[in-house]
């Protein structure tokens, strides 16, 4: 019983999202004192308020999940976990998460996750995901909340890097997303989900995955340029950046698209992984 509830939490989805609130958090790091304990309050308050969030995503997609093959063995669309025991089980995630950072962290940060949240569950879930094309970029700007999360746990102020911290993640989720469907194309066909490879055709969405792999490219040297990021980011993220707009700009067709969109999916991780991972070696490497 125990792994069916951990299941509904979508742990990949956690562990992929505290990547990016490490990026924010030790970004911030650099210029503001810090502590191991803030680090791991921070990813334990955002890691049980997304845990949430996706627990109330299964809740109401069960209809949905039942009729995709990747989806349809999860335990709500299945049946076996009671759905308002769920909801209860959700509410403690949240609350319990949103404690922790407004304590350990700062009221800044509990607001910013709350917001975050509220995208997520009521705008994306509820709404965009199942009615509108742009439901992929509405769900990006909840999926750019934990890294803004990371650096405001730190900061606890806005400024022009955390903007462009939040912009950088908000145009990475877009080519990331899209390659996840396309790749799935007949698992969202369906389920009904009209996102932009099934409304509009792959070449489409091609183009407008190329287009947001450049703007994240220019938002990433942008972080150098205006931020606090090192040489070895730059290196690692022009590196990691030249890599996804290598296999992105690929030419596709009907036959080749599905192992096209896998391996942009896959760059996509090791962007992500790289930029994130820089920024902590390059904290950690700062004269104490």
């Amino acid at each position: 019983m125990l792994k069916s509830y951990l299941s509904i939490t979508k742990p990949g989805i956690i562990f992929g999202n505290l990547i990016s609130v490490a990026a924010g958090f030790f970004l911030a790091a650099k210029t503001e004192n810090v502590s191991v304990a803030l680090l791991l309050a921070t990813l334990a308050g955002v890691g049980l308020v997304i845990a949430s969030g996706c627990v109330v995503n299964n809740i109401f997609d069960r209809d949905i999940d039942q009729k995709m093959k990747r989806t349809q063995n999860r335990e709500l669309a299945k049946g076996n976990i009671n759905i308002d025991v769920a909801f209860v089980y959700a509410l403690i995630l949240l609350l319990s998460g949103t404690a922790i950072l407004f304590q350990m962290a700062n009221p800044l940060s509990a607001v910013v996750v709350l917001l975050g949240y509220i995208f997520y569950v009521f705008f994306y879930t509820m709404w965009y995901k199942r009615t509108s094309v742009y439901g992929t970029l509405v769900g990006s700007i909840s999926g750019a909340v934990p890294p803004l999360v990371g650096y405001l746990a730190v900061t606890n102020y806005i400024s022009l890097e955390a903007i462009l911290l939040f912009a950088m993640f908000c145009l990475w989720q877009m080519p990331h997303s899209y390659a996840i469907a396309m790749f799935r194309m007949q698992d969202y066909r369906d389920a009904g989900i009209p996102v932009l490879p099934v409304k509009e055709g792959i070449h489409k969405a091609h183009r407008h995955m190329k287009a947001y792999v450049v703007a994240f490219t220019v938002s990433a040297m942008a972080l150098f340029v205006l931020g606090e990021a090192g040489y070895e980011y730059l290196v690692v993220a022009a590196l990691a950046c030249f890599m996804w707009m290598k296999v992105t700009f690929r030419k596709i067709d009907e036959e080749s698209y599905i192992p096209w969109s896998k391996a942009v999916f896959k760059v996509s991780l090791l962007v992500v992984m790289g930029i994130s991972g820089v920024l902590g070696v390059e904290l950690i490497s700062l004269p104490i």
